[in-house]
């Protein structure tokens, strides 16, 4: 069976430079010709890690405030009471409460892109695993989202804050923008994204920690980096 290929990927095909890694400006450059749909495509970067996702003491997981955002807003929820949710309002999360969300959200309402929770609401928040966890969505001390400020939180989710967690392929990957941003914002973001996982090496790493990188749209050809 012979697959389609549109005009569009043909045409995009012609402009793709091959396997050869760019550098980041370059490879950016290169992406911003894809810009040929009729929405706005999200832009990601995807990194190949050398680390054994079978070892705790090697996940690389972790979350990172993007210096020009992600290019939309996200929605966020919060769980907490008095004047932590108070200030949550405040901050700007879309919807705060208690065992009224948690309710909610049992019953199958997962329209949001963030969930927070102040440390004395886990006990209402914990029976949602199975809801939130194959999601992404649950909250976690590690990941910054179990917190007694949670209006700093909402602030900086707001602001374009992403979350991430290696699969098990060793792959780390995470929205950075829109391929409407100008391409030096973009590289500031992606620049961002790689920097904090380079920081966060976990010591038990021996041998190459970067194998790899990539960047891509929504619907283009990934272009690979030479990082």
């Amino acid at each position: 069976m012979t697959t389609k290929v549109s005009k569009r990927i043909r045409a995009l095909a012609d402009k793709h430079p091959g396997d050869a890694p760019q550098p980041l400006d370059k490879a950016v450059e290169v992406l911003k010709t894809y810009n040929t749909t009729k929405f706005d495509q999200t832009v990601e970067v995807a990194i190949r890690l050398g680390v054994d996702h079978k070892q705790a003491d090697q996940i690389v997981r972790g979350s990172i405030v993007l210096p020009h955002g992600l290019g939309k807003t996200l929605r966020v929820v919060v769980f907490a009471k008095g004047d932590l949710a108070d200030a949550a309002t405040e901050a700007g999360a879309d919807e705060v409460g208690g065992e009224d969300l948690a309710k909610k959200i049992k019953d199958g309402w997962t329209d949001f892109d963030a969930c927070i929770a102040a440390p004395d609401m886990m006990g209402i928040v914990g029976p949602l695993g199975r809801v939130l966890g194959p999601r992404g969505l649950m909250p976690s001390p590690r990941a910054g989202t179990v917190t007694p400020d949670v209006a700093k939180t909402v602030r900086e989710y707001k602001a374009g804050k992403v979350e991430f967690r290696n699969d098990a392929g060793g792959n780390v990957h995470a929205a950075v923008g829109k391929l409407s941003f100008d391409a030096p914002k973009l590289v500031d973001n992606i620049q961002a994204f790689i920097q904090h996982i380079q920081n966060i090496k976990p010591a038990a790493v021996k041998g190459h920690y970067f194998k790899g990188a990539s960047i891509s749209a929504t619907m283009s050809p990934s272009v690979k980096l030479a990082i």
